[in-house]
């Protein structure tokens, strides 16, 4: 039984920069500023950031490592508030994403979940809509 106020178990996912690379390489998005300190410096930022699509991808899997068939997850989006800067070190950064029920309405439970960087909040409204059995 969904309720409202159900949290979801935490899930907390490890970027490296060889994640960043594997990514490239699966999703063809090779921009330099996901691999090159040189470049992400030259466009301000912090450093090497971590690809977007990686980071909404790692966020859903709170929810659909909690839901009993993925096929059930009927929507999902996310804001990119804050980039996740992965330092080139073997510790990479630790990204945690939890999650909440937030309404339970017409056999649909909206989700809310929250990624966090260290101290920043990585994702602003990130949000899924499950089917409710």
């Amino acid at each position: 039984m969904i309720e409202v106020g159900t949290e979801l178990p935490a899930l907390t996912v490890t970027f490296r920069r060889e994640d960043l690379v594997r990514y490239a390489g699966a999703s063809g998005d090779f921009n330099p500023i996901h691999w090159s300190d040189r470049m992400a410096a030259a466009l301000g930022l912090p450093g090497v950031i971590a690809h977007g699509m990686l980071t909404m991808a790692s966020a859903v899997r709170v929810v659909t490592d909690w839901i009993s068939d993925p096929a059930d997850l009927l929507e999902y989006g996310v804001r990119f508030t804050k980039p996740v800067v992965v330092p080139d070190d073997d510790k990479g950064v630790n990204v945690t994403f939890s999650a909440k029920v937030d309404k339970v309405t017409d056999g649909k439970a909206e989700i809310d979940i929250t990624a966090v960087a260290g101290e920043e909040k990585v994702l602003g409204r990130a949000r899924a809509v499950v089917r409710v059995r």
